[in-house]
């Protein structure tokens, strides 16, 4: 009666492996594109903006550089999405 629940089968069925591996792929590809928008803002910028934001306290830089961050993200999950 209580075998049918713990059957592999009812716990993981059949075509989610593939769709498991394709979210973690995708996942992995748009962390790795968000890291090389990060660096290439940070050296297109014209200032260090790391430097501005951690030791001169700069809030208003760090809101924008992560509103730009954000911006990026969401671009880059409906690329991905579709």
């Amino acid at each position: 009666m209580f075998q049918s629940a713990l059957l592999a089968q009812d716990v993981m069925p059949d075509g989610l492996l593939p769709h498991l591996i394709n979210g973690a792929l995708f996942a992995a590809v748009g962390l790795i594109i968000l890291a090389i928008s990060i660096y290439l803002m940070s050296k297109l910028m014209p200032l260090p903006f790391w430097r501005e934001i951690e030791e001169d306290q700069n809030i208003a830089l760090g809101i924008m550089v992560g509103s730009i961050i954000l911006g990026i993200s969401i671009i880059i999950a409906a690329a991905i999405h579709g």
